[in-house]
């Protein structure tokens, strides 16, 4: 699970409805014909937005936004250059056996193609096809996320305009116009809220994470190609360090240091 985007979003959800609730009056706040027209018409809009096989990934990137890890660069790194050190001494055809033991479905495919003699540029150009689709996808996913950004709060505006219509209508009662301005402003609320404190937030966390599995892809696929090319573990490893930021670096330094202070 990931631990910020929980912790963010029941701050975010939180503290504005605390706020609300101080007053004393928080059924002020709740109007379910606003919530039709904001939340309904949004749902509608975006369904008709967009093809039902991207609508059916929605739950995968809700996993994706609130449940997933980033992926750990510096054990990836470690195990790449463990496998060039292996395929030094005893050849690319000993990688075969370590194949089937790996998580990462990538990986395993980019060692896969290596060990059975694929040319280098088609290695390549497989994997960079693969990690182009998988940034397609990834965007169409984040789409939808900034429809409902721009879409929920026009429905908010949408549903003032319906209340401030029937608030004029019946002007005559002037008692009456206090509640029905308060009424028409609630959907423009709702709309805001939305936007701001759901799609928003979880359309930036989808590109971030996004972002970091494309890095770690790229990484894999620099990391296969030298050992393919039969490059030493230690060129391999500065490659890679490369796609480390700083923290992380230094991580993988004191990871080794203790390594060989073990084997010592």
């Amino acid at each position: 699970m990931d631990i910020t985007s929980v912790i963010g979003f029941l701050i975010s959800w939180i503290l504005v409805w605390g706020a609300m609730s101080i007053g004393g009056q928080i059924m002020a706040y709740i109007d379910f014909p606003s919530m039709l027209i904001t939340i309904g018409g949004t749902v509608g809009a975006v369904t008709l937005s967009n093809p039902s096989d991207v609508l059916r990934t929605l739950p995968g990137a809700f996993r994706t936004a609130f449940f997933s890890s980033d992926p750990n660069l510096v054990g990836m790194v470690q195990t790449i250059v463990s496998f060039a050190e292996k395929a030094r001494r005893e050849g690319l055809l000993a990688l075969e056996n370590d194949v089937s033991d790996l998580n990462d479905e990538f990986l395993r495919k980019s060692i896969q193609l290596v060990v059975d003699g694929t040319d280098p540029e088609l290695v390549k150009a497989i994997l960079d096809t693969e990690i182009g689709v998988l940034e397609t996808r990834h965007s169409s996913n984040k789409a939808v996320f900034d429809h409902v950004a721009e879409l929920a709060p026009a429905y908010g505006m949408i549903g003032t305009l319906i209340g401030l219509i029937a608030m004029l209508g019946n002007l005559q009662d002037v008692s009456a116009l206090g509640p029905g301005m308060a009424v028409a402003l609630v959907t423009t609320m709702y709309g805001s809220m939305m936007a701001n404190m759901m799609a928003i937030p979880i359309s930036k966390k989808l590109a971030a994470r996004s972002a970091k599995e494309i890095v770690s892809m790229e990484l894999m696929v620099e990391g296969i190609l030298a050992i393919q090319a039969g490059e030493n573990p230690r060129i391999v490893e500065e490659k890679l360090k490369v796609f480390l930021p700083p923290k992380l670096r230094s991580a993988l330094a004191a990871e080794q240091q203790r390594r060989k202070g073990g084997e010592e």
